[in-house]
Order: C-alpha cells, then structure tokens, then sequence
C-alpha cells in the first residue's frame, strides 16, 4: 500500500431515531489519498420518483462547516441501498472525525447523522 493512501475506517453514531422517509446513511467508507479525502457513502430511501428521493448528502467538521457535497441527480427507485462516492475532500489539520448527514427532496436534511472517526 502506497503511505500517502491510508486507508480508513467506519464507525457509526446515530445521533437521532430515523423518521419514516427521511435519507439514512447506513455505512460510510473513509480513506486519505494525495488529493485529499474520499468518502463512499451508502443511503437507504423510499424514492418514489422524481417527486420524493434522496438527493445528496455532506461532509462536515465538528464545528459544523461543511466540508464537501455530493448531489445526487436522480432517484434510485429500483437501487435500494445504493452507494455514492465523494473525493478531494479537504479535511483541517487536527480534524480527528467528520460527520455525514443525507437529504432528501421532501424532508430536506435528515435529523440522522453519522461519524466518522478518521485515523
């Protein structure tokens, strides 16, 4: 394994129950690369179309500042979890963990959250 490529790690903490249709993370992929972070993130949604579905999720700080976005352009009615990947991320010196959070058309953001503990 190249040393610039230290690859990472899940861990989960939801910090609130899931409500019926909201996006859930259910499993985050975090590793450094020469270009910053890369994070593969998969959600569960009830997409129903156009009118209803996932629609991106973040990367944030602990301070809260996002640190990246991942639009997603389509419904995934029919890929049911599916995973989207996000790289280049940019993580501050001394940032230890990061938190993703989904949204979706309807409910905007999600009140689940999920960290990632970087190593």
């Amino acid at each position: 394994m190249k040393p610039l490529l230290a690859a990472l790690f899940v861990f989960c903490a939801h910090t609130a129950p899931s409500f019926a249709d909201q996006a859930e993370i259910k499993r985050v992929t975090a590793r450094e690369t020469g270009s910053g972070w890369s994070f593969d993130v998969t959600i569960s949604h009830p997409d129903t179309g156009w009118d209803h579905y996932a629609d991106g999720w973040s990367v944030h700080a602990p301070d809260g500042s996002e640190l990246g976005f991942r639009k997603l352009a389509h419904p995934h009615e029919n890929e049911q979890p599916f995973t989207r990947s996000l790289s280049g991320v940019q993580i501050p010196d001394g940032v230890t963990e990061v938190t993703i959070r989904a949204r979706d058309s309807v409910h905007g953001w999600s009140d689940d959250s999920y960290l990632v503990r970087l190593k």
